[in-house]
């Protein structure tokens, strides 16, 4: 028991991990996305990769919790890369779609609402909190959005803008569910 705690602990501290690389071939995904849709127009290999940067991102997933590969690189890289990759594309789907830039700010301020809080949480308690389950569906409604509008490149208005409002009400709702969460943590931690 003793020697499963110190692989545990080990496996926190490595860098050099599979979710790692992976995590980081995500990150070197990002201009290969934003040159394929804005470079050249050529939409179709912009969402083939967008669903391979996501393939690559449930499997990181998936071989750090099964293999015990989780590392403290990995809680910080992993989201770093899936906000990255969803922010280029959003920036990517408003050179077709303006109205694009409202998920795309919601998103920005979500997520620096997160980074901010989450480390005034870490520095007060030490933990780190995963994803909840309105943060989880945030993101695949903005994934969904961004792959229909990445290859239905003829998408009717009324779906368009049902897709953005349904991400953009739902980041929302994450967000007010997360800040709820995070501030009481903080004020109790204060007292």
């Amino acid at each position: 028991m003793h020697s499963e705690a110190n692989k545990t602990n080990d496996a926190q501290h490595k860098i050099i991990t599979i979710p790692n690389i992976l995590s980081f071939f995500r990150l070197c995904l990002i201009p290969v996305i934003i040159w394929l849709y804005i470079g050249k127009e050529n939409y179709l290999w912009a969402g083939i990769v967008l669903v391979l940067s996501g393939a690559t991102d449930l499997a990181d997933g998936f071989i750090a919790r099964h293999f015990h590969m989780i590392s403290d690189l990995g809680k910080v890289l992993d989201p770093v890369a899936d906000k990255m990759t969803q922010a280029a594309m959003l920036f990517c789907l408003c050179t077709r779609f303006p109205l694009m830039i409202v998920p795309l700010i919601l998103m920005v301020v979500k997520e620096s609402f997160m980074g901010i809080s989450g480390l005034l949480i870490i520095r007060k308690t030490g933990g780190v909190f995963g994803a909840d389950w309105h943060g989880k569906a945030a993101t695949v409604l903005l994934y969904a959005t961004m792959i229909i509008h990445v290859f239905w490149y003829q998408v009717p208005v009324l779906v368009s803008d049902l897709m953005m409002g349904a991400s953009s009400l739902m980041i929302l709702i994450s967000l007010a569910l997360y800040a709820r969460h995070n501030i009481r943590i903080l004020k109790k931690k204060e007292r």
